[in-house]
């Protein structure tokens, strides 16, 4: 299996959320999780970008969307499965259709997330 870099908002309650939520599920440890709202870390990539979209680096391939999600996927046993079916281009091009109306009403959903997240 391969180790992947998850970069993530952490000063977004969704997103603290599904990090803990796949930090849970991570039982062999394979992902690093890097907070991009620390204004110390080093990014690879512009960090506007990378605050407005999921960013995993999967054998050394830097994937943002639906494909970083799959990617975070198929790190973790339980949910294999539907990161693999990601790979069809197809399905990928339907999960990424949905990101993209997600990052649309992300502000909406974050306003009403915020300050309660469960620890």
């Amino acid at each position: 299996m391969n180790e992947i870099t998850v970069w993530y908002d952490g000063a977004c309650p969704l997103c603290l959320r599904e990090i803990r939520w796949m930090d849970n599920l991570d039982k062999s440890g394979v992902i690093t999780f890097v907070d991009l709202s620390n204004p110390d870390t080093n990014c690879p990539l512009d960090r506007r970008l990378m605050l407005d979209r999921l960013h995993v680096q999967e054998n050394g391939t830097i994937l943002s969307g639906a494909a970083a999600f799959a990617a975070m996927w198929r790190a973790v046993p339980l949910l294999r499965p539907i990161g693999i079916i990601a790979r069809n281009r197809l399905v990928l091009y339907g999960l990424e259709w949905g990101y993209r109306m997600f990052l649309g009403i992300r502000p909406l959903l974050q306003r009403l997330a915020g300050g309660r997240i469960a620890s």
